[in-house]
């Protein structure tokens, strides 16, 4: 149910991370079945409880990785809920009442107003979802480090999910971008369809 400080969404996209598979296969010896996964979440708000003033029905929205923390500890009053001691993910997670979140793979969701997310007109929902995980695992740590200046050289190593988004945030900045894999068959994408400045392989001891 909606409750004061909730969002509803209908969700129309969910963007597939590997965290999810690790859940589903229990490859971290925690996983509480049964288990919707789905953290990359996009969706039109469908209601709000009174408390709600940020959002209206029919905004386009997200909700990622968090639907809970404790929202007053150092942590939380900073905006870094992820370091919250009582956390509280999108699924595979209880909620202080006991009940159990099911994640992005739905049709709807509940989640309280401060976990949510609008999505700019601009931003497509369905490739915009894939930011609500990928996306900030990659810019936080640029943002914090201040890699985000134009001019400044960032490394990106793997083109696997996050490589592929870290490169694509790299340029948007203006940031002399390059690649290190170890696999050099992905520097034909690297290059020609990302649009990274080079190309690094990294088992090659020369190169290196």
């Amino acid at each position: 149910e909606n409750g004061d400080d909730d969002v509803t969404l209908k969700i129309l996209y969910c963007g597939v991370c590997h965290s999810d598979l690790h859940t589903l296969r229990n490859d971290w010896g925690f996983s509480f079945y049964p288990v919707v996964p789905g953290h990359e979440i996009s969706g039109v708000v469908t209601k709000v409880g009174k408390n709600v003033t940020k959002f209206n029905i029919g905004d386009r929205v997200g909700v990622g990785v968090l639907v809970g923390s404790c929202k007053t500890c150092e942590c939380c009053e900073q905006d870094l809920e992820n370091y919250c001691p009582r956390i509280i993910f999108t699924y595979n997670s209880y909620n202080p009442d006991g009940t159990k979140n099911y994640g992005g793979y739905s049709d709807m969701i509940v989640v309280d107003q401060r976990y949510v997310l609008r999505f700019p007109d601009n931003l497509p929902l369905d490739a915009g979802a894939p930011l609500l995980c990928a996306g900030i695992t990659v810019y936080s740590p640029m943002k914090y480090y201040g890699m985000t200046e134009a001019g400044k050289h960032l490394g990106v190593a793997g083109l696997g999910g996050l490589g592929h988004v870290a490169v694509k945030i790299g340029k948007a900045f203006g940031l002399k971008v390059t690649v290190i894999s170890s696999s050099p068959q992905k520097e034909s994408e690297a290059i020609n369809r990302l649009g990274a400045d080079s190309f690094l392989v990294s088992n090659d001891p020369e190169k290196m």
